[in-house]
């Protein structure tokens, strides 16, 4: 087993929280690290029709008899459970009792705010970042087109092979008990077209014509998607600046694997001249910092920056009220005085401001006021980051 830059938080959460949530998407290893890291804990998979009928034919019972240290797993496929949980959590009223595991973060956390508030920290485990493998820096199409999911680097299988069948899993398994989505091929051209718009300002009359559905429709499908974590929506930063700015968000994806197969992208070598190889690389960053954050169990502050003349910054990072850093980022090797000119139009937002440049060539150093950062050198930055 791999192991997962988010244990150290969960353990940590566990000794202050009775019970703790872990979302995240299919296949993102949630089972594996569960069972792995706390083998002290009865584990059920929920899943099981079996095990569902067993345990709501007298919940009370059944949890009394397992104890405190349980974990349920699909635990959104049994939220009837929840209530029973509270009663037992609040009459032990000690900490790491329970751990509840789902891949629909929507459902947990509908039926956390209904029955858990206040006594469940929420964690998300998304696939690998680039701080948890081993890597070669320089070949950063391979890295672009095979994506982070666990089973690609656990027992090596081919994306072509993996990423097909995880859409189609998807589309079939989840959005049919979500959404009642008559035409399924519809919708696996609406996630196409998602593909097609990375880093783009999201317009959603423009998506909805071309997916051939209505606005309203375009809204819900976004947010089953962000909710089943397939896709993110990176929203403006405008404080003080709100007259000026494109206040849209933009679309990126947690994992690029996927959307290069999204895209009928066939092998790494046709990244390198894909027309959407700066927006595919741009999300590889910008992913890698929102997981990060994730994994290091906070919550990510990062917008991007645009105003209506046109003037851009690829990502802005709020590390805090004082510091904030301006990150452009570039697919090119070699460094371009044209990769500054945005920085050179962009206001004072904070008088602590980092203007950073990450592209894919080696060097790193610094130009001006503009900190320079090669790809070989973006794990560093990662870990700065949340640090």
């Amino acid at each position: 087993m791999i192991p997962r830059q988010i244990t150290s938080i969960l353990k940590n959460r566990l000794k202050k929280f009775p019970i703790l949530s872990l979302t995240g998407p299919r296949q993102s290893g949630k089972t594996t690290l569960l069972k792995n890291e706390f083998p002290d804990f009865n584990y059920f998979n929920l899943e099981r029709p079996d095990l569902r009928e067993l345990i709501i034919s007298d919940p009370m019972g059944f949890l009394k008899s397992q104890g405190p240290k349980v974990i349920f797993d699909e635990a959104q496929r049994l939220p009837e459970l929840f209530s029973y949980i509270q009663v037992l959590s609040d009459e032990r009223g000690i900490p790491g009792q329970y751990i509840l595991s789902g891949s629909q973060s929507f459902l947990i956390n509908n039926h956390i705010s209904q029955s858990l508030a206040g006594r469940t920290h929420i964690s998300h485990l998304l696939p690998f970042g680039l701080n948890e493998l081993s890597l070669k820096p320089e070949e950063i199409q391979e890295t672009i087109f095979n994506g982070f999911y666990p089973r690609l680097h656990d027992v090596n299988i081919e994306p072509t092979e993996f990423y097909p069948s995880y859409i189609q899993t998807y589309i079939e398994r989840d959005v049919r008990s979500l959404k009642a989505i008559e035409n399924l091929n519809t919708f696996s051209r609406f996630m196409g077209l998602c593909a097609g718009r990375i880093g783009q300002v999201l317009n959603l009359s423009s998506l909805a014509n071309d997916a051939g559905i209505s606005v309203n429709t375009v809204k819900s499908w976004l947010s089953l998607l962000e909710s089943s974590f397939i896709l993110f929506q990176l929203q403006p930063f405008y404080k003080n600046y709100n007259k000026r700015l494109i206040k849209s968000p933009k679309i990126y994806f947690y994992d690029t694997g996927l959307a290069c197969s999204l895209l009928k992208i066939q092998n790494s070598e046709m990244i390198r001249t894909h027309y959407l190889y700066g927006a595919l690389y741009e999300n590889l960053i910008i992913s890698e910092i929102v997981k990060q954050h994730h994994h290091a169990g906070k919550m990510p502050s990062v917008y991007y920056w645009r105003e209506s003349n046109g003037t851009e910054i690829d990502c802005i990072i709020e590390l805090s009220s004082q510091k904030i850093i301006a990150l452009e980022i570039k697919a090119g090797e070699t460094f371009n005085k044209d990769y500054l000119k945005n920085f050179k139009n962009l206001p004072s937002i904070n008088d602590n401001i980092e203007k950073t440049l990450i592209y894919t060539g080696n060097n790193s150093t610094s130009t001006l006021d503009v900190k320079l950062i090669g790809h070989g050198n973006f794990k560093q930055f990662l870990t700065q980051i949340t640090n």
